[in-house]
């Protein structure tokens, strides 16, 4: 039977390219972001399939446990298993904490915290029943060295960690492997708008004096799905070039 991934947060950017390189492992792919229009002008479903694997986009609010439900329940009645769980979602509300309002606080921790538990808990129970899943978070540096005017999504990614090692030791009995990932600067649209200063001081804090390619963090997600990586779990692998060392 052909082997099923779900990746929340992949209409565009880093969650897109993991679910091209696991559907160019032979996954079947179940794409996932708030609503159809994300998917619009975006071809990741047809690049998926050209792959000669299946895919289907499945819209919802990962944020909210019903909406979950409801994801997990339909992706399962249309591939049969549920084999490959990449909690991707999140976005950032940046703001000093003597400035940040309540309002961005709550919504970053949903989005980003919430989501990972609605979802390995629904998606880890059938993983249950068939004795084996692979779950991969993607957590940040963020969460492992704090980051100036970002509390919020700082404090998600940190939870997010503590997270993968709680279930991977509540999991790991029934074959199910639990990790997280925590990129650190990636080349995206976002850091092309930086000015040559701000791209100098960045890079100075990283021993390979260059950002990462979205790829690179594909390739370990790839790896983490993989059986390679069978007797790995409870880990955070740190994708940062040697940030802070």
């Amino acid at each position: 039977m052909s082997r099923t991934a779900i990746i929340t947060g992949s209409s565009r950017g880093i969650g897109a390219q993991i679910a091209l390189r696991l559907a160019q492992d032979g996954f079947n792919i179940a794409l996932n972001d708030l609503n159809e229009t994300m998917f619009e002008n975006n071809d990741i479903a047809a690049q998926c399939r050209a792959c000669k694997v299946e895919a289907e986009i499945f819209c919802a609010d990962v944020s909210k446990y019903e909406a979950c439900e409801e994801l997990v329940k339909a992706v399962k009645e249309r591939f049969g298993t549920i084999d490959v769980l990449v909690n991707n979602a999140g976005i950032t509300r940046d703001g000093l904490t003597a400035r940040m309002t309540e309002e961005q606080y709550d919504l970053v921790i949903s989005v980003n915290q919430k989501s990972v538990f609605n979802l390995m808990k629904l998606a880890g129970n059938v993983m249950m029943r068939q004795k084996y899943g692979k779950i991969i978070n993607v957590a940040s540096v963020a969460g492992l060295y704090g980051n100036p005017g970002q509390i919020n999504y700082a404090a998600s990614k940190a939870a997010v960690i503590a997270m993968t090692k709680t279930v991977a030791k509540e999991l790991g009995s029934r074959n199910i492997n639990v990790n997280a990932i925590a990129p650190g600067f990636i080349e995206t649209p976002m850091t092309d708008k930086l000015t040559p200063e701000q791209k100098a001081k960045m890079l100075e804090v990283i021993a390979m004096r260059r950002y990462g390619k979205v790829s690179e963090i594909s390739g370990a997600v790839s790896f983490l799905a993989s059986e390679d990586s069978s007797y790995i779990t409870g880990q955070t692998l740190e994708i940062s070039g040697g940030l802070a060392m």
